[in-house]
C-alpha cells in the first residue's frame, strides 16, 4: 500500500465510521473497485484507533464527567447520577454486540461480506433510516434514555456486523424510531460507538501480534492521523448539521449506492 491509498481509504473510514453509510461497506468495496490490494489487518487496526481518538478527544468533557461518576458509584460516593447512568446504559447497550460477534464471527466473515449483500443491506437500512426519521420525538437529551431505550438500541447495534448495514445508521435509526431526536440519537450512538471500536481495535491488535506478516509503521501513522482528522471533522460537522438537514440525504446516497453496486456486480 502506498501513502496516497493509505490516505484515501483513512479519509474514507474516518468520514464513513461516523456518518450512516457503512464504513465496513466503503473498506471492502473500495479496493475492488479501484484494483487495489486489500489494505491488509496492520492497516485496519491503525484507523480503528484513529477514529477512536477522535471520537474520545470530540467528547472528552462527556467521557470524563461519565467516568468519575461511574467510579464514585462504585465506592458509594454521590455524584451526577444522570452521567453514571449514562455510562452503564452504554455499558448494556454494548452487551448485544460483544456475544453476538463471539458467537456469529466466523459466519459473518466468510458468508457476509459479498457486495450483493453490502448493496441489499445498504439499500434497506437506508429505507429504515429515512422512515424511523419521521417517528415522534419525545426525549432530547441523551441523559435521559433509559434502561430498556438503551438495551434495544444496543440489540439494534447486532445488525451492524452485517457488511453494509452501518454501525451509526442503524444505532441512530433505532434511537429514533424510539423517540430520540437527531441530536440526541446522534451523541448517543457516537458515545457508544467508543466501546465497540475499542473492541475491535483490541481483537485486531491481538489478531496482529499473531500475524508473522511485517507491518509499514510509518504507512500505519499515515492511517491512524488522516482517520482521526478527518473522523473529528466528520463529527463536529455532522452534529452541527443533523437537526437542520436530517436523515434523508443519507437515504438517497445509501440507495444510489447500492444502485451502483447492483450494476456492477449483478
Amino acid at each position: 500500500m502506498n501513502f496516497i491509498e493509505a490516505i484515501v481509504l483513512a479519509i474514507v473510514q474516518g468520514l464513513t465510521e461516523f456518518l450512516p453509510i457503512s464504513s465496513s461497506a466503503h473498506l471492502i468495496l473500495m479496493p475492488r473497485l479501484l484494483g487495489w490490494a486489500d489494505q491488509g489487518l496492520a492497516f485496519d487496526v491503525a484507523v480503528h484507533f484513529g477514529t477512536l481518538l477522535a471520537v474520545l478527544w470530540y467528547f472528552r468533557e462527556e467521557v470524563r464527567g461519565i467516568l468519575i461518576a461511574c467510579l464514585a458509584a462504585l465506592v458509594g460516593h454521590t455524584h451526577d447520577r444522570n452521567d453514571a447512568r449514562l455510562g452503564w446504559e452504554i455499558v448494556v447497550a454494548t452487551l448485544p454486540v460483544v456475544c453476538a460477534g463471539f458467537l456469529f464471527e466466523d459466519f459473518i466473515e466468510t458468508e457476509l461480506r459479498s457486495p450483493l449483500v453490502i448493496a441489499t443491506t445498504t439499500a434497506l437500512f437506508g429505507v429504515l433510516l429515512w422512515v424511523a426519521d419521521f417517528h415522534k420525538k419525545e426525549i432530547s437529551d441523551e441523559r435521559n434514555v433509559g434502561f430498556g431505550v438503551a438495551l434495544l438500541i444496543g440489540l439494534a447495534q447486532v445488525l451492524a456486523l452485517i457488511p453494509g448495514t452501518s454501525r451509526s445508521g442503524i444505532t441512530i435509526t433505532a434511537a429514533l424510531a424510539l423517540g430520540l431526536s437527531r441530536g440526541a440519537a446522534a451523541r448517543f450512538s457516537f458515545l457508544l460507538s467508543m466501546p465497540a471500536i475499542a473492541g475491535a481495535a483490541l481483537l485486531e491488535t491481538l489478531e496482529l501480534l499473531d500475524s508473522p506478516l511485517p507491518v509499514d509503521w510509518t504507512v500505519m501513522f499515515v492511517g491512524l492521523a488522516a482517520a482521526a482528522v478527518s473522523a473529528y471533522f466528520c463529527i463536529r460537522v455532522f452534529l452541527g448539521a443533523i437537526d437542520r438537514i436530517g436523515m434523508l440525504p443519507f437515504t438517497i446516497y445509501r440507495l444510489l449506492l447500492a444502485g451502483f453496486l447492483f450494476w456492477v456486480f449483478l
